[in-house]
């Protein structure tokens, strides 16, 4: 899908991996991107580098002069404790938008979320009609972040992507290589490709600066997924077979436990998956691309630029250029 030529001030709070690619993207389209990470790690070309850690609010006090047209919340735990997911999801995005609605400035809001917040049992395909009902304490915590958006004055639109993979997210693939490292239950699963993801938010921005009348209004939720769901052990399979790796002795579980989610919403604005199920992501890595980032993360060469900064303490000028 073309942009739109109205360029928008875009803000990416969380520009890890899929946030550069999506950061790129928007750059090479014309939009002023300004990315903001607790390191000064090189971002894509075009994109300005921000220092901000979201568990600290006096380390976001510049973020109003940005004005941002759109922010797309794209953070990551940094361990598997309720602690850490309320710190950095929750807290953290109160923190951001503590910031920045005072200018009155954005014009929609994305908060990247999981469907892990799909807690419940059942055999029948989820979609966001489906209330999410929450299993664990990461699963209430999304949640918990996405009401945030319920009470903003613009909109806002929780982005709930399944199992991310790409170039650098290989543990598929290192699993299907050894068979003793297999799971002895086999359960239905989902995934999304780390671009398609990244494509699709710029696509909803997209629609928004196009303001067209025609088209579907921008929903409040989106299941973030292929279009086909499948058991662990037909990935896995499917895998060996490609890495060449002999699996003629195992037998396949049965499958029981897991979801099935439905990209149903997300296909009626007609966008289109570069990566339509886990066999088009998984050949494309195998047998295309090499098994790399797209967008590499360096440490900074300490004998031709400044050493990476300390996290928590802010650099003198939050918007150099990295």
């Amino acid at each position: 899908m073309a942009f739109p030529k109205q360029q928008a001030q875009i803000l990416i709070v969380g520009c890890g991996d899929l946030g550069s690619i999506l950061a790129a993207n928007l750059a090479a389209h014309g939009h002023q991107v300004r990315g903001l990470r607790r390191s000064d790690s090189a971002m894509p070309k075009g994109v300005l580098g921000l220092y901000g850690d979201v568990t600290k609010p006096e380390t976001l006090t510049a973020l109003p002069t940005l004005k941002p047209d759109f922010l797309v919340y794209c953070v990551a735990a940094s361990e598997q404790s309720d602690e850490n997911y309320r710190a950095i999801y929750v807290e953290g995005l109160r923190n951001v938008l503590q910031a920045l609605i005072p200018v009155n400035s954005l014009k929609h809001v994305f908060f990247v979320s999981s469907t892990r917040v799909y807690g419940q049992k059942t055999d029948g395909v989820l979609n966001e009609s489906i209330p999410a009902q929450p299993s664990d304490f990461g699963g209430m915590r999304l949640l918990e972040a996405e009401n945030l958006l319920k009470n903003l004055p613009c909109p806002g639109t929780a982005l709930r992507l399944s199992g991310i993979y790409a170039a650098g997210r290989t543990r598929m693939v290192e699993m299907a290589k050894d068979p003793k490292k297999w799971p002895t239950q086999n359960v239905w699963t989902n995934r999304i490709h780390r671009d398609d993801a990244a494509s699709f938010i710029a696509f909803l921005i997209a629609r928004i600066l196009e303001n067209n009348p025609d088209h579907e209004p921008i929903e409040d939720c989106y299941i973030v997924t292929d279009s086909r769901p499948a058991p662990q052990w037909k990935v896995l399979q499917w895998l060996a077979k490609r890495l060449k790796v002999d699996v003629s002795k195992l037998t396949e579980p049965e499958v029981k436990g897991g979801k099935r989610l439905s990209n149903f919403r997300m296909r009626a604005l007609e966008f289109k998956l570069q990566y339509e199920d886990y066999r088009a992501g998984y050949e494309t890595l195998l047998h295309g691309d090499p098994l790399e980032p797209l967008v590499a993360f360096k440490p900074m060469n300490t004998t031709t630029q400044k050493p990476a900064i300390n996290p928590f303490q802010a650099p003198s000028n939050p918007f150099k250029k990295f």
